[in-house]
């Protein structure tokens, strides 16, 4: 053989590379972009298939796309019925690599086109990197070149092979050897990108012919299932289910295809423009996967329901959103974890309220038995449950912190865990004090009866308040005067208790009453410490023995 390996293998090296520069690089440049597209144009099914086409031609990346898709498919920014079109859309995207290379790849010196892009691109990346998204821009030029160029090797290795190869022998065993080889190529290199170029190349170079080169794409086609599947194992209930359909959608339609290859061959070239196998091979590739479209798209609804009840997690998680978030597209991973804390918000709020026995329910609305036995066990499973939450967004912060994340987001993500804690330290406040709230419940005196009616009427009126700061715009909330002098209400109230207990018989004693106040007003402190950092976030802990000796301290660092 003629073959040059080496020449051939540092090709397709360079070509993956490239492609690998050029998705990171494109990965923060179109972050936020390709979010709003996402959120604006995928309402409908057709919508979502256009919009997924578009997005692949530009980005040049159907797995950098499909990333991306999981990822807000997981925050909830994204439905499964939605997705299933950008996922349609996107197998249509990636046939516009097989046209740059019809239309540049065989007509210029792709050598000589490429250089300047990885020249300019490296040099920008080195003298101007500090800048992140000119950054980012050179390494998508770096990319974008090495594509070409290791395009440029692929082919002048490939055309050595011309008239060194006779497939003729091949021809008996029929097309399906030809399928087999861009299946195996395929999940070999784990690319249909540079499986098509090299079939481009082979092509072009009179090794294959039309009916051997397009049964080959077809192959290529199904092979990419391969590594979405592979990428699949493991992963959330969602990240299966849309590779379900990316192997459905491209064996289906490749095996009705293969059948009519002979048949799509004699149309092709019996049209004016079915001369240059080129051109023939990337108009092939395309019908494969439009026909693909047509094919899915009239089913979009009943696949969805389908889809929905396969991959049943049996260990129910007990967090919503993070599960099914990969946290290699920051951004949506930081939307789930928002997500989870007005979740958790809403847990500690219910559960600070049934410490202080202020059920949302009418106790005339339940049974006897219902309201001894329920409540107790409600209330240890709902704290168990904050817990169990606070593991499992920990546990995420911690994989998230590994990923590529840039100074905002880590300042973001630091300020949503701080909330997180604060939210359990909230929580473990009220519970430290449950078992006295029970004794003033059962009190036969008046002063720790009043005591724990004021309680109930202050917390009350804080949660009004706390709500209030949770649907305020971020950045615009205003300290409530109470967190800023939360130790000395706290202080205050012991006063007034060690004035009344003066004149005043208590069956509880006074410690107890005062441990109450001082975790009472802690734990609400928390609590609103927690939804300032979430909702406002500041690069601080808030302490409140800091804030009421100088209440100045959070305007300058929140401003």
């Amino acid at each position: 053989m003629n073959l040059n390996f080496w020449q051939f293998l540092a090709g397709l090296g360079i070509f993956l590379f490239g492609m690998n520069q050029m998705e990171s690089g494109l990965r923060e440049l179109t972050g936020k972009s390709f979010r709003n597209l996402i959120q604006k144009f995928t309402n409908k099914p057709l919508k979502g298939i256009l919009t997924g086409t578009l997005i692949t031609s530009i980005l040049q990346s159907s797995s950098l796309v499909t990333l991306m898709v999981l990822a807000f498919l997981g925050a909830g920014v994204l439905s499964l019925k939605h997705a299933l079109g950008v996922i349609l859309g996107a197998n249509l995207g990636t046939t516009v690599t097989a046209w740059i290379v019809f239309l540049l790849g065989f007509k210029v010196s792709i050598a000589s086109f490429s250089l300047p892009f990885i020249g300019i691109g490296a040099m920008v990346t080195i003298l101007l990197g500090r800048n992140l998204f000119i950054k980012n821009f050179g390494f998508f030029l770096v990319g974008f070149g090495f594509l070409f160029f290791g395009m440029d090797l692929m082919k002048v290795s490939i055309e050595s092979l011309s008239g060194a190869i006779d497939f003729s022998e091949f021809t008996q065993y029929g097309l399906i050897v030809f399928l087999l080889v861009g299946l195996v190529l395929t999940a070999l290199i784990q690319s249909s990108s540079a499986t098509m170029v090299i079939l481009l190349s082979a092509i072009n170079s009179g090794i294959l012919a039309l009916d051997q080169a397009a049964a080959a794409a077809i192959g290529a086609n199904i092979g990419t299932t391969i590594t979405v599947t592979l990428g699949a194992i493991g992963g959330t209930p969602d990240k299966k289910r849309l590779a379900l359909l990316h192997f459905l959608f491209n064996v289906v339609t490749g095996m009705i295809v293969f059948f009519f290859v002979p048949l799509i061959v004699r149309w092709i070239n019996s049209m004016e423009f079915g001369q240059d196998p080129l051109f023939d091979l990337a108009l092939f590739n395309t019908f494969l996967n439009l026909f693909g479209i047509i094919l899915f798209f009239p089913f979009l609804k009943p696949l969805t329901f389908w889809l929905q009840n396969r991959f049943v997690s049996k260990q129910v998680p007990h967090t919503r959103y993070i599960q099914n978030v990969d946290v290699a597209i920051p951004e949506a991973a930081i939307q789930a974890l928002e997500k989870e804390l007005l979740i958790l918000y809403a847990k500690t709020k219910r559960f600070i309220k049934l410490t202080m026995n202020l059920d949302d329910e009418p106790h005339h609305q339940k049974g006897i038995f219902e309201q001894i036995l329920k409540h107790p066990v409600e209330y240890l499973d709902l704290y168990r449950q904050l817990k169990y939450i606070e593991d499992e967004v920990t546990d995420y912060h911690l994989k998230l912190q590994k990923s590529s994340i840039n100074e905002q987001e880590a300042k973001k993500l630091l300020s949503l865990m701080l909330s997180t804690r604060l939210m359990i330290f909230a929580a473990k406040d009220f519970k430290d004090i449950q078992h006295n709230i029970k004794e003033l419940e059962n009190s036969t005196r008046n002063l720790p009866k009043d005591f724990l009616e004021r309680l109930k009427i202050k917390i009350q009126e804080r949660i009004i308040e706390v709500d209030q700061m949770v649907e305020t715009e971020n950045g615009k909330v205003m300290m409530p005067n109470w967190m800023l002098k939360n130790e000395e209400e706290a202080d205050s109230m012991i006063e007034e208790l060690f004035e009344m207990a003066k004149n005043h018989k208590t069956d509880i004693p006074f410690s107890t009453l005062s441990n109450v106040a001082k975790e009472f007003s802690r734990g609400l402190y928390n609590l609103g410490a927690a939804v300032v950092h979430w909702r406002h976030p500041i690069n601080v802990v808030l302490d409140p023995s800091v804030l009421s000796s100088n209440p100045s301290n959070l305007q300058a660092k929140n401003s």
